[in-house]
């Protein structure tokens, strides 16, 4: 009789064949998972679905909720520079005063028969008179960086003098320089030295002020000529010649879906684009053209045309990298191929993916990127992401605001002594949003607003309100506490009388320039930033997050 066969597998190895079962069970699923991301997935658009790196670095302002396409991103200037780009001009202190003094050869003191009455006659030009002037302005003006007075000059009365200077705010980190004129009223002191008695307010030494061209001076009667800037030369470089032009190295952008996108997304892109030429060691073609999006215009509506020295610093950015204007490169492109009657060695890339490091040893004159396929694969923008984001370094110090824009600011600034308290108050569209912004029109409303400010700044304080709120009457309550400052409160300084306005419009070929919605968020977020004490909507007045409910 046979013994039975025994069919069972021994234990151990049942065992490792649920363990092995179970693993490939996990494999697989694991894989699954996998292909339906990669199927799904669509990479971030970092202007719609932000990183966090990205919001923290491009977005975050000293006034927080300044953020997105409805607000002003930080450039060059709001950043440390180095003072090897820089030039020097010391700044005006009480010890170089004092050093300035010893050097004088004129006696240290007034004749004691001048001292021993009242001093009616000053002579504006004795260098201590601009002494007298330096010690009061360090003393009240805190904020300010002085760098350099003019000699005084004779006020509207035998003791009054008008003087001007270049300064800077401290806050702005640029070595630009703006200008005041003021008037004193000049004493003598009980040591025997001129002391200022009295000053006038922001631009009131007009005596000391640039001479204005008449009215009609221009070629245009009906367009008085502008009264320019001294430090403002933002006109376009010319290739100099044929040869020249067949020497240089381009990279010449094609218009892609970032036209007429929002400021921030341009500034994204552009800056791409620049350290991309900088990277190929290549001197970029520039569109001075640019595409104002319909958030910024009260039309609703997209608005070609816009210069982009209206809102940039075209001087600096041309000093700092190597662009070329766009209609000027084509002129010289096609007047170079008509009279060599050949081609210039261009080469056309077609996609983003061909990346800024395959084309470092690219030897054609002109590198021509074409941005033809849809969005979002035709955003500059596209070009520094992946690999190529580790080689780019975007030149955020060649980027500066507009200084025409920034003089207003300072103006603004200086017609409240630089002695203000500021306040950002958030409406419009958020307030109206009550399923992602459940408090904040309560919370933001003229009411709420008297008592939360009461609590936070002194009373009758300057202070300045930067606000989306169309309806100017809105605050009116607040009026009853603070010397309420609003920036249409200030009109004068971009009408038809205005620097700004005749030095737009002659960049404009004589047509007068609007000052748009963009120019407004960005004169008001400089001035915000410049106040002494700072009050956000969010975590200031309102409880709601910054991004809607759940963001915080």
């Amino acid at each position: 009789m046979k013994e039975p066969v025994n069919t069972a597998e021994p234990i151990g190895q049942n065992i490792i064949k649920q363990i092995s079962n179970l693993c490939f069970s996990a494999f697989v699923f694991g894989v699954l998972i996998i292909t339906v991301i990669a199927i799904t997935y669509q990479p971030p658009d970092p202007w719609l679905q932000s990183a966090p790196a990205l919001t923290k670095l491009f977005t975050q302002t000293e006034g927080p909720t300044f953020k997105d396409d409805s607000s002003v991103l930080k450039t060059g200037e709001d950043f440390n520079l180095s003072s090897a780009t820089a030039p020097v001009s010391n700044p005006i202190t009480e010890a170089g005063i004092e050093i300035s003094e010893k050097n004088l050869t004129l006696n240290a003191t007034l004749s004691e028969a001048v001292c021993a009455e009242e001093l009616t006659v000053v002579n504006c030009s004795d260098p201590r008179v601009v002494f007298a002037i330096e010690r009061f302005n360090l003393k009240f003006f805190k904020y300010i960086v002085f760098l350099e007075y003019s000699t005084p000059v004779n006020g509207s009365k035998p003791n009054q003098c008008d003087v001007a200077w270049k300064f800077r705010n401290k806050k702005e980190k640029s070595w630009r320089k703006y200008r005041d004129f003021r008037r004193f009223r000049i004493g003598v002191g009980d040591d025997c030295a001129y002391k200022v008695i009295g000053a006038s307010g922001w631009h009131s030494g007009v005596n000391a002020r640039r001479p204005r061209p008449r009215p009609g001076a221009g070629r245009n009667p009906r367009i008085a000529a502008p009264v320019r800037d001294s430090d403002i030369n933002d006109t376009i470089p010319i290739i100099s010649s044929d040869a020249a032009f067949r020497k240089g190295r381009y990279l010449y952008y094609s218009r892609g879906g970032d036209y007429c996108k929002g400021m921030n997304h341009y500034m994204w892109s552009l800056l791409c684009a620049l350290g991309e030429a900088q990277f190929l060691n290549r001197t970029f073609v520039m569109d001075l053209s640019v595409c104002l999006a319909a958030q910024y215009n009260p039309s609703g509506k997209d608005e070609e045309g816009k210069d982009f020295r209206f809102y940039f610093d075209f001087e600096h950015l041309k000093e700092d990298a190597s662009i070329v204007e766009e209609r000027e490169f084509l002129r010289d492109w096609r007047r170079w191929e008509r009279t060599r009657k050949r081609k210039v060695p261009t080469r056309k890339v077609t996609s983003y993916k061909t990346t800024p490091m395959q084309l470092k040893k690219d030897k054609s004159t002109i590198l021509w990127r074409q941005f033809d396929a849809p969005e979002p694969d035709n955003y500059w923008y596209r070009v520094c992401e992946g690999q190529a984001g580790k080689n780019i370094q975007r030149p955020w110090h060649a980027l500066w605001k507009s200084k025409r824009l920034m003089n207003i600011v300072s103006e603004i600034s200086g017609r409240m002594d630089w002695d203000f308290d500021a306040v950002h108050v958030v409406r419009g569209e958020k307030a109206q949003n009550t399923q992602l912004w459940p408090h904040l029109d309560a919370d933001t409303s003229p009411e709420a607003l008297v008592t939360k400010l009461q609590a936070a700044l002194q009373p009758w304080r300057n202070l300045y309100i930067a606000t989306n709120e169309p309806f100017y009457n809105y605050f009116d309550k607040l009026r009853s506490h603070y010397h309420v400052h609003l920036l249409d409160d200030y009109k004068e300084l971009w009408g038809n009388t205005s620097d700004w306005y005749n030095e737009t419009t002659a960049l404009n070929g004589g047509h007068p320039v609007d000052f748009d919605g963009y120019m407004r968020v960005e004169v008001d977020t400089e001035v915000f930033i410049r106040g002494k004490t700072r009050v956000e909507t969010f975590y200031n007045l309102t409880s709601d997050c910054k991004d809607g409910i759940n963001t915080c």
